[in-house]
């Protein structure tokens, strides 16, 4: 018999057999050679179960029923790929092993641990762990597969993080949509970061700018001029600043103090996913999920990258000799001539800047691959620029500068002046040349230092020094009114440095990386995350910045009130990824990691129970069918795109809460997300019934313009719109369709005038497509 291997997408299936199997059939959905058949997943193809599966009285959201805790989670298969899903299965049929070629991490791990489970495959396996998908690599780890045993820790991580993940989901938004009678999305992690937006926005709102005056001087020596900023006490009085600035003018100072020292400014650490995705929002303005999607397409359609969800910034000593080949591939195309200038000798074991194996964990830092990139679009060639031009740089040495500091007093007045002077650009040759410095234009840059006034620190390519023991000569001085600055809100790149430290405020990357494994969530699913805040309604972006919604700011003071503040604290939800990473790694246990958060799940539940309702206005009219008149009401864009299913799905992976909807569903996707301004009751809308399209577990639920399904993210295209040929599509006549599959006869009206008796019939049922049948 053959060995089945399960890639995760199509294209790694294709790409894998060209290597194993150069000469397989090609079938519509699977490949199969001499040796091997090999098929795919497309994504997930099971999830969690609804709450209605494991007790029909879910279907209705009441607050009596939570908790909702599962002796066993039940898994069910994705309706639109429910037929890959049976293909497996009879391949497996046919199969003596298998080999689990699915994404070379957790969610991989996951999604082949699910289709496993389903299917109850027995065959033995083995795990391709693999880092890129070029020919070179596949061949090397099919030579070397692993044992499925060596990576179930990792399984039970995977496990415990959905499992939680529905706990929380399912229960926290259930408990306070119902209390408030507002759809409200509450997640393990998409709350915590929800709350690091609205921490950042009360700091904003209660920030009282302060007026302060800056007085500058300029001086000269011997042929050198430079500038120097007042020290001491900050001035608040624009009249003592000016007298200051008078005073100096013209005068004669000295130099109290004077030094120079020579720096080097090493190259930056190579790529993680999170790092990319802050670069790219930072230069290009690229959201997090745009990011991540243009380096899987690199990844997996165009082979020019390594594995993109990474969370390590470096590589093992495997590594170094696939870096000096790549460099050589470089040597030919646009990169020549950098790669040409570079130092191989410069990448070794023993340069911990590029090669520590003890911070690689499942993968290396993000690199490019030994496959010249054909046609990449702009945005692809954009995200494949940074990250060869950041693993070019450490081939060159580090750039060298002379940082002078000089103290100068005039009339009692200390001023200081920092001047950095390049002495050699070394590896910032390989910056784009619109973000290589401007050095010899006198480029000035600014630092706040703790008492929020502006060190000026100027950079110059031309020689530079001062004699401590000569006089200097005041040659013109100024002063300026400054203020004080609020914090700045939240771009996606800032937010998810600070989702990476679980919220800390830490600029050493020294202790920035100790927290990696502590962090909210991971870096393949914080792109998803804050897209999941943008379509609850919870946030809204203008241009890069990141703006809190009515009913994001009202989400968390109910969940701050309801006294569960661990379900909004970055700390501890960042404990709890640790925990999973342990789990991963067999030092903690998957079944006491799920008690605790069973436990949290109902303490949540008694405090949510005995919580005062919020008022009638507190979420702005999106949440409360078209009620709410105060701020936030203009939020109406981002609202409308909360749903019954947002509300009642728990975070999921980047793979599932990210995925985008097929365009068989697009009307539904279109009646559903306006659904939550369309009841004059507002709040929680009540399935009017079961989904009849084959496999969809979804409830019916009324929207504005018509019924659909509350699955319409998961595929489910089933929708029946509130008019058919003249004729109001009631309630009544919505569950007479899907249960009888007819309404009753009814009269219509010709052109003519006349009247004909007709039954409306549901045609489909997959798409929920109507007919008439005439009756006699």
């Amino acid at each position: 018999m053959k060995t089945l291997v399960i890639a995760e997408k199509p294209d790694m299936g294709r790409t894998i057999a060209a290597v194993i199997e150069p000469r397989a059939k090609n079938n519509r959905s699977y490949l199969e050679g001499e040796h091997y058949i090999i098929t795919w997943a497309i994504g997930h193809l099971l999830g969690l179960a609804e709450p209605d599966a494991y007790d029909t009285k879910y279907k209705r959201w009441n607050i009596a029923d939570l908790p909702i805790i599962p002796d066993q989670f039940k898994i069910v298969p994705n309706p639109r790929t429910k037929d890959q899903l049976k293909m497996i299965g009879e391949l497996a049929k046919r199969a003596s092993s298998i080999v689990n070629a699915c994404d070379a991490g957790r969610e991989g791990q996951y999604i082949f641990a699910l289709i496993q489970q389903q299917l109850k495959l027995r065959q033995p396996v083995k795990r391709l762990w693999i880092s890129d998908l070029t020919a070179e690599s596949i061949k090397r780890g099919f030579d070397g597969l692993k044992d499925a045993s060596e990576f179930e820790n990792l399984t039970h991580a995977a496990r415990a993080r959905s499992e939680a993940d529905w706990l929380i989901g399912m229960n926290a938004s259930r408990a306070f949509t119902t209390r408030h009678n507002a759809l409200l999305s509450v997640g393990r992690v998409q709350t915590p970061v929800l709350a690091l937006i609205y921490d950042r926005e009360m700091e904003i709102e209660a920030f009282q700018s302060q007026t302060f005056y800056e007085v500058a001087a300029w001086f000269r020596q011997e042929g050198v001029e430079y500038r120097g900023l007042r020290q001491g006490d900050k001035l608040t009085d624009a009249a003592a600043a000016e007298a200051i600035a008078s005073s100096v003018k013209g005068k004669t100072g000295h130099i109290t103090k004077y030094e120079a020292k020579q720096t080097k400014e090493y190259p930056y650490r190579l790529y993680d996913l999170t790092l990319l995705q802050r670069e790219a929002n930072a230069k290009y303005g690229y959201g997090a999920k745009k990011t991540l999607d243009i380096a899987q397409a690199l990844y997996e359609k165009h082979k020019v990258i390594s594995y993109p969800r990474t969370n390590s910034n470096y590589v093992t000593e495997q590594n170094i000799e696939g870096m000096h080949k790549t460099l050589n591939l470089l040597k030919n195309g646009p990169y020549s001539e950098l790669a040409i200038g570079a130092k191989p000798e410069l990448v070794h074991k023993n340069n911990k800047g590029v090669c520590n194996p003890s911070k690689v964990e499942d993968h290396h830092a993000i690199l490019p691959t030994l496959k010249r990139p054909g046609t990449l679009s702009k945005d692809e060639q954009n995200i494949y620029d940074l990250i060869v031009r950041r693993f070019l740089s450490h081939f060159y040495p580090p750039a060298e500068y002379k940082q002078h500091t000089v103290l100068t007093e005039v009339e009692q007045h200390q001023f200081k002046t920092s001047v950095k002077e390049l002495l050699s650009l070394g590896w910032k040759v390989v910056l784009p040349s619109t973000d290589q410095e401007q050095n010899g234009s006198g480029k000035k840059k600014t630092k706040k230092n703790n008492n929020e006034e502006e060190e000026s620190e100027e950079w110059t390519d031309k020689s530079f020094s001062v004699q401590p023991e000569l006089p200097v000569q005041c040659s013109k001085s100024e002063f300026k009114e400054k203020a004080t600055q609020p914090p700045k809100s939240y771009t996606e790149g800032t937010l998810l440095k600070a989702m990476e430290s679980a919220g800390k405020q830490i600029e050493n990357e020294e202790l920035r990386d100790a927290m990696k494994d502590s962090g909210l969530g991971t870096p393949a699913t914080r792109a998803a995350t804050i897209e999941r805040l943008k379509n609850v309604g919870y946030i809204t972006m203008q241009g890069k910045k990141m703006q809190l919604t009515l009913k994001g700011r009202t989400a968390i003071e109910l969940i701050r009130r309801a006294g569960v503040d661990l379900l909004t604290s970055p700390e501890m939800t960042g404990q709890w990824e640790r925990r999973l990473y342990q789990i991963s790694k067999g030092e903690a246990g998957q079944d006491k990691f799920m008690e605790n958060v069973k436990k949290f799940t109902m303490s949540i539940i008694d405090k949510v129970r005995v919580q005062a309702p919020a008022p009638a206005d507190a979420f702005g009219e999106d949440s409360r069918g078209g009620r709410g008149k105060g701020k936030g009401a203009k939020s109406s864009k981002s609202g409308t795109k909360t749903t019954a299913r947002t509300v009642a799905s728990a975070p999921k992976s980047s793979r599932q809460s990210s995925g985008s909807v097929s365009r068989s569903s697009n009307t539904a996707t279109s009646m559903v997300k306006t659904a939550s301004a369309s009841s004059a009751n507002a709040g929680v809308r009540e399935p009017l019934a079961s989904c009849p399209s084959p496999g969809c577990t979804g409830q019916i639920i009324e929207g504005k313009k018509g019924y659909g399904c509350t699955r319409f993210k998961e595929g489910c295209g089933f929708v029946i719109w509130k008019e058919y040929v003249g004729k109001k599509i009631t309630s009544t006549m919505l569950k007479s369709l899907i249960e009888k599959g007819s309404t009753q006869v009814l009269s219509f009206k010709r052109k003519d005038g006349s009247t004909v008796k007709a039954r409306i019939i549901l045609q489909d049922q997959s798409s929920g497509k109507l007919s008439a049948e005439r009756q006699e």
